[in-house]
């Protein structure tokens, strides 16, 4: 019988590493999310700001405030999220850049899996 393979972990070997153009790649990719979740952020506190709730009941008033925070709120962690992991991701292709340049090595596991010195 054969044993069913598990897809889900790659054997090391086959783990892609980090490369600066796969950084500043992942780093414009998430920058542009970024910008588009702030661009959404903007214009869904404009849209609330411009239609304000109209209602006599102070439980519905204060619900539909709570609602808004928390979707302004999700909307603008989102973008901060990807913002920061933009500027991540930047930083750790500059500093591949940095290392391919002097020539130094990583810190990384060498072939026979056990860290170096």
């Amino acid at each position: 019988m054969n044993k069913p393979t598990n897809l889900s972990n790659p054997p090391i070997e086959e783990k892609l590493s980090a490369t600066p153009l796969r950084c500043f790649t992942g780093a414009l990719t998430a920058g542009t999310f970024s910008l588009l979740a702030y661009r959404l952020t903007l214009s869904i506190a404009t849209n609330f700001a411009n239609k304000p709730v109209t209602s006599d009941n102070p439980a519905v008033v204060n619900i539909s405030a709570a609602v808004r925070t928390l979707v302004t709120g999700m909307v603008a962690l989102g973008a901060g999220v990807f913002g920061i992991a933009a500027i991540g991701l930047a930083a750790l292709g500059i500093q591949l850049l940095i290392k391919k340049a002097t020539g130094t090595k990583t810190d990384a596991l060498d072939e026979s899996g056990s860290s170096e010195p």
